[in-house]
């Protein structure tokens, strides 16, 4: 194994890490909700009366962020993401994972991040099934495709 030392950035990853966990903290503490990105669409899906305007500005934020970033952040720390996919596979593994996460009664920021804070033994299943999935399909797409 080697690291791309030139799209290795640990401060950067660490910071993200370290800010998604004060946002959880902070959700929880001030709404009494999980910071869980399927929990909060799903409850538009259909929409309560009442409950939808913070689920919205929540969605619309996450939208607008990284061109909030880009406008910030000095030009060299914003980089154009690649991805290695066709567009008919990026939209099915993203089918792929909505039906996932409504299996798994949650996604991996709900469980990995707020589920485990709270030491839910659902979201300590859930997460390792998540983790074993990646490593599987990581093993498989690389050594026998």
């Amino acid at each position: 194994m080697t690291i791309d030392w030139a799209n290795f950035t640990p401060w950067a990853s660490l910071s993200g890490g370290v800010l998604l966990g004060v946002a959880s903290a902070l959700f929880i503490l001030l709404n009494g909700r999980i910071l869980g990105i399927s929990g909060i669409l799903g409850g538009l899906l259909p929409p309560k009366s009442g409950d939808t305007l913070w689920r919205v500005t929540f969605f619309l934020g996450m939208a607008a962020a990284p061109a909030v970033y880009a406008l910030l952040a000095p030009s060299d720390m914003v980089r154009m993401p690649r991805i290695d996919a066709g567009f008919a596979t990026i939209v099915i593994a993203g089918l792929l994972v909505g039906i996932g996460t409504r299996y798994g009664s949650g996604c991996t920021s709900g469980h990995g991040v707020c589920g485990l804070s709270r030491l839910s033994p659902r979201s300590l299943v859930a997460t390792l099934s998540f983790m074993a999935a990646g490593f599987l399909t990581v093993a498989v797409v690389r050594h026998v495709f």
